[in-house]
């Protein structure tokens, strides 16, 4: 996937090849220019720009998630130290800070949304996102759903409005197990049901989802087992049902019950009338026992378990997310603006997957970002960096003034 990139040769042995191009513009060689500019033009999001171009924006929001910076102020002056390495990331001149501001409020978020899918979408035809942790021997796409509320201060922030003195925003993101990134993502007001949300989703029909408790609701899972999608979640304390029929023979280690369940409350049973799964599930590590629903029926008992644990991938999501990226604190506070910062942090996020899946280091990705932000301007292979990444990096060699002679 790395673009051929140039390299200056000495004659003096001894003396590194310098590359010339930094790890920053080996990343940005992830995002065409062609591709970008087709976005662009889609969205019409230059239009009536004099000077200051979308690319430009979006090198400078990647610059804020990677080196996380935390103000327009820091974005501007940070690429401004960096003046003669900007040719190279395709941009002339750092922004300013009210250009960059006033881009963030007007120009369309969705280009950002549009650009963060296509990317995703050519990671994966290559298969450079790394594999699934977790083994498992069934052919279904699987997936886990939820959401996280980032917190806003409701006076900066009057637009999202939450509760009486708090404001905040959701990211709901059904996660893909087989890399564990998003297939889907949707940024709501925070008052969003998580209910609603999963409800608007079109999901292939022998597709299992994970969630959690918050998302039980009868009239889903009715909808679902209609459609042929699989789900995994955990049972309401207080629901109503009766057991039709439970496993026979003894039970797994950890399995505690396995039973087949129908509701029996009025409005569960008119909307979800079909048989499905209780499993009872002891957790060693919390001493408690889980209670499962599933409309699985014909997988093991253990299995189902090892499904629902896989879930808590997508809560790792959302720590690398909020710990690693600027999704916390914000540089503008237009609605618009929040939605670039999020979407950008989003298209780091993927870039960062790649790098770590790259990485012949045994390194967390908390360290890898560590890193990457003190290296962004090092002229470096950035594949070579990933293997050695506290090598020294090469010398740049001095010029040679050629004398002519004029006598």
């Amino acid at each position: 996937m790395l673009a051929k990139y140039r390299f200056i040769h000495t004659l003096k042995e001894g003396v590194v090849m310098v590359q010339a191009s930094s790890l920053f513009n080996q990343l940005l060689q992830h995002f065409p220019r062609l591709e970008f500019a087709s976005l662009v033009k889609k969205h019409l999001a230059e239009k009536g720009a004099k000077g200051f171009t979308c690319w430009t924006q979006f090198v400078a929001m990647t610059f804020c998630q990677l080196a996380r910076a935390d103000s327009l102020r820091e974005i501007c002056n940070g690429l401004a130290c960096c003046e003669g390495k900007l040719t190279h990331l395709g941009i002339a001149n750092a922004p300013n800070k009210s250009t960059l501001s006033y881009a963030n409020e007007h120009r369309p978020a969705k280009l950002f949304e549009d650009l963060f899918y296509t990317a995703m979408n050519r990671f994966r035809g290559q298969v450079g996102l790394g594999i699934r942790k977790a083994k498992f021997r069934f052919k279904n796409k699987l997936l886990s759903l939820d959401s996280t509320t980032i917190t806003l201060c409701l006076e900066l922030f009057p637009w999202a409005e939450y509760r009486r003195h708090k404001g905040g925003v959701k990211a709901h993101v059904l996660l893909d197990h087989d890399d564990y990134l998003p297939s889907y993502v949707l940024i709501t007001e925070a008052k969003k049901s998580d209910v609603r949300v999963a409800q608007m989703l079109e999901l292939k029909a022998g597709s299992i989802v994970a969630m959690d408790r918050g998302y039980n609701d009868y009239g889903l899972f009715g909808k679902w087992t209609i459609q042929g999608v699989f789900f995994v979640t955990r049972l309401k304390e207080d629901a109503a049902y009766e057991v039709v029929s439970s496993a026979t023979g003894p039970l797994a280690r950890n399995i505690l019950a396995d039973e087949t369940i129908r509701f029996t409350g009025v409005k569960a049973a008119k909307d979800c009338p079909h048989l499905l799964r209780r499993v009872v599930v002891y957790d060693e590590v919390n001493q408690r026992a889980i209670v499962l629903l599933t409309n699985l029926m014909k997988l093991a008992a253990t299995t189902i378990a090892a499904i629902y644990k896989d879930r808590w991938e997508i809560e790792l999501f959302f720590k690398a997310l909020k710990q690693n990226l600027k999704v916390k604190s914000f540089v503008g506070t237009s609605q618009n603006a929040l939605l670039i910062q999020i979407w950008t942090a989003l298209i780091a996020i993927l870039l960062l997957k790649w790098l770590h899946h790259l990485s012949k280091a045994k390194w967390s990705l908390s360290n890898l970002v560590s890193l990457l932000r003190m290296n962004l301007f090092t002229y470096r292979d950035l594949r070579l960096w990933l293997e050695n990444p506290f090598g020294t990096p090469p010398i740049v060699p001095p010029s040679q003034q050629l004398g002519l002679d004029l006598g």
